[in-house]
């Protein structure tokens, strides 16, 4: 009895580390975009749906270019025996049973044009899904790089609340000396109150993006992620050339592929329609018995006469008019993703600019600036206003530059929504 235990000690040990690594990859969770995606793939309910609705789209094409399933007529006559007996249904004492074995023919070409139309839907279906992913995907690297970008800016903003609390101090230390004003120390106090306001505004706007991520991974609104550790790296700005872009767009747009879809398959529908022109059969084969015996066999073929030439002809122009829609619809969406192309690569140079003139320029003559200004000030040469003023030039420089960062990394998330594609 006392080895039992011991017996049990191996499960426990591995049952305590598949929970402890399960806690683990919940506590990264955050920490960068792909893991984030890698939880959305296997977990967001409108991307399943969409799977889920491509998987019935499949499973419609067999049955639509299938053979309707055949008939068995069974007709009893003469059940009473010309009133000689009470009415019964045993084929054996009725005056004759009939039976007819039928089978629907659609008219030359139709099965297979009912095939292809579920095929192009099918695809279409397929398409939209994965255009739901890159919606989805997309949402996800652009809320992830937003959290970057507020995290970092709360950082910025905590240093520079730090900062002020030290010119604080020298304020007051020049005042008690005599050597400064008391609204120096009063600017320093309402300079440290408007960073602790835009701090709560960054806090709040924080947990609005946790929310947002959470709720595209199907988790509780207030479920911890982790603090974004860094952004993706950028791809070089030759993978960036337009009409490479474009082509990569026309190529493997998913929502551009549904469209196709949707046009091929509603010019099969047209053509479908103009099938409807012709009869389609229905052929039979059956015997007859008298009492026991088979006495007689028959042979039947039945045609369905298109005669509502009216009615006919606006269903012949429904076909057209939606085949019109489709082929509009398609142009006007390949129009405007080649538009969110166009405005996301000017928006991607843009940012990369913006992060290069703020890291390079601004950046450091900011700093510059106001180790000058804070020197100047211990000297009585420069006056606390400009101080602060040189001190805002740096948060606003790294703010410039961390928001550059973010931005562009937005815009990559749009573009290679666009493509269907990672760069």
């Amino acid at each position: 009895m006392a080895a039992r235990p011991f017996r049990l000690l191996p499960a426990l040990l591995a049952s305590l580390w598949l929970a402890t690594e399960a806690l683990s990859q919940e506590a990264a969770l955050g920490r960068s975009v792909d893991s984030l995606l890698e939880l959305a793939r296997g977990s967001n309910p409108e991307y399943a749906a969409a799977q889920a609705e491509a998987t019935a789209a499949g499973e419609r094409v067999v049955p639509a270019g299938a053979l309707a399933d055949p008939r068995l007529r069974v007709e009893l006559r003469d059940i009473t025996r010309s009133g000689e007996q009470n009415p019964t249904i045993s084929p054996s004492r009725v005056g004759s049973t009939r039976y007819l074995l039928s089978q629907d023919l659609p008219w030359f070409g139709k099965r297979e044009l009912r095939r292809e139309i579920a095929e192009f839907e099918a695809e279409g279906a397929k398409n939209r899904a994965s255009g739901t992913w890159a919606e989805l995907a997309a949402k996800i690297k652009t809320a992830y790089a937003q959290r970057y970008y507020v995290q970092r800016n709360l950082q910025l903003m905590r240093e520079i609340l730090d900062l002020t609390r030290r010119l604080e101090k020298i304020a007051q230390a020049r005042y008690s000396g005599g050597l400064a004003a008391l609204a120096d120390v009063i600017r320093a106090q309402v300079e440290q109150t408007g960073l602790q306001s835009e701090l709560l505004v960054l806090e709040g706007e924080s947990r609005q993006l946790d929310a947002r991520i959470n709720a595209l991974l199907a988790r509780p609104a207030a479920a911890p992620l982790a603090a974004p550790e860094r952004l993706r790296a950028l791809p070089a700005a030759a993978n960036f050339d337009p009409a490479t872009l474009e082509e990569r767009l026309r190529a493997r747009n998913p929502v551009l592929f549904a469209e196709t879809s949707r046009v091929q398959a509603a010019e099969r529908s047209r053509e479908l329609v103009y099938r409807n022109r012709y009869p389609d059969v229905t052929v039979g084969a059956g015997p007859i018995q008298y009492q026991s015996a088979i006495r007689e066999w028959e042979l039947m073929v039945e045609l369905n006469l298109p005669l509502q030439l009216s009615s006919r002809r606006s269903q012949e122009r429904e076909a057209e008019a939606t085949l019109a829609a489709a082929r509009a619809r398609k142009e006007a969406t390949a129009n405007q993703l080649l538009a969110e192309l166009s405005e996301n690569l000017v928006g991607i140079e843009t940012a990369r600019r913006t992060e290069l003139l703020a890291s390079t320029s601004l950046l450091p003559e900011a700093e510059l600036t106001y180790r000058a200004a804070l020197a100047g000030y211990e000297t009585g040469k420069v006056d606390f206003a400009t101080l602060l003023e040189a001190q805002r030039k740096i948060r606003q420089a790294r703010q410039s530059e961390i928001k550059a960062q973010s931005e562009a990394r937005i815009r990559l998330g749009e573009i290679e929504r666009l493509l269907g594609d990672d760069l």
